[in-house]
């Protein structure tokens, strides 16, 4: 019959808790991370898309400069 050493037991649940404890801070921690991700993205997605339509502007206008001459 097995031995229930419950000195054994508790070292185990506890470790257990803190392995749960740290899993949630990490698991915040890269939520926060991830949303902050997801805004510098979509931040520089505008950016780009602004940029392009400088670029674009700026093509237009010289193609029609270009035609006038």
């Amino acid at each position: 019959m097995p031995t229930f050493d419950l000195d054994t037991l508790e070292r185990q649940v506890d470790e257990l808790i803190r392995t749960c404890h740290q899993l949630r801070e990490e698991n915040t921690s890269l939520r926060v991370r991830q949303d902050h991700l997801v805004a510098e993205r979509a931040e520089l997605i505008e950016k780009t898309e602004l940029a392009r339509g400088r670029v674009e502007s700026m093509i237009t206008r010289l193609k029609s400069m270009e035609e006038g001459i």
